[in-house]
């Protein structure tokens, strides 16, 4: 699917600037509405736990840089998943389309989601340099992170997109599973409290390697090597789930237009 995708280059770069026109654009604040709800729910999140919980800082960092580098990878983590699995659905048009390469459509999805993110990285720098943090060469490490992320992304909006044209209740479900994953993904919860005898299952959730390492990153300082049995699991996961969505799509890729 992906081999094709740079000869489609100009009409996938159409694509993702017209979803994000249409999702922000078509509203009076516009753009602005990137913002206005992630920082809400942050503000909240920072505000209960800071001082309501009294939490501690973490490694000497203030709580809301701590807590920065949870939420943000996991607002590209649900958006993604909430839009990625429409990505076909949504585009019925284009599907009846014979020339068009339907397996784009997901890579729209996950692009215009990570054109958020990048902005809310940017957001996540000028936070630590607010408050007194010089750059640091772990920092460039989010690159690798973001493209881990980017790639378990892109594969699960290939195999949900194509399911739920023909099991539609699938959206709802990845609904609820995201709402449940916030909590069983330590976005706002130290994972390091917990005995190393429970803290081994929470690692097998692939979101935990993410949010661990934007956080090895930016205040730990780790390199993600320094976990080669986390960095080797994940990305076996990765590769067995992109190879299950390419079958997956190609072998129900003809029905589409069928069912729609």
């Amino acid at each position: 699917m992906s081999t094709e995708t740079p000869k489609h280059l100009p009409i996938l770069l159409s694509l993702i600037i017209n979803d994000l026109k249409a999702r922000y654009l078509t509203n009076y604040l516009g753009f602005l509405w990137v913002l206005i709800q992630p920082c809400a729910t942050a503000l909240i999140l920072w505000f209960v736990f800071e001082y309501g919980f009294k939490v501690p800082p973490h490694h000497d960092y203030p709580f809301l840089l701590w807590l920065a580098c949870g939420l943000i990878p996991w607002f590209y983590i649900a958006e993604s998943l909430n839009t990625g699995c429409h990505a076909v659905k949504d585009n019925g048009f284009l599907v009846k389309k014979i020339v068009f390469n339907v397996s784009l459509l997901p890579i729209v999805k996950i692009a215009s989601a990570l054109a958020v993110h990048c902005l809310f990285i940017c957001i996540l720098f000028g936070l630590f340099l607010a408050y007194g943090y010089s750059p640091s060469a772990h920092w460039l490490q989010l690159g690798y992170y973001v493209a881990c992320l980017s790639a378990l992304l892109l594969s699960l909006a290939w195999l949900t997109s194509a399911i739920v044209i023909f099991f539609p209740d699938l959206s709802q479900i990845i609904a609820m599973m995201t709402q449940l994953g916030f909590w069983l993904t330590p976005v706002f919860w130290d994972i390091k409290a917990l005995s190393s005898s429970v803290s081994q299952y929470f690692y097998l959730n692939p979101f935990t390697y993410i949010v661990e390492g934007f956080r090895d990153s930016m205040i730990r300082g780790i390199w993600f090597w320094e976990h080669p049995i986390q960095s080797v699991l994940f990305w076996s996961g990765v590769v067995m789930l992109a190879s299950a969505s390419r079958y997956t799509f190609k072998k129900l890729r003809p029905h589409f237009s069928d069912v729609m």
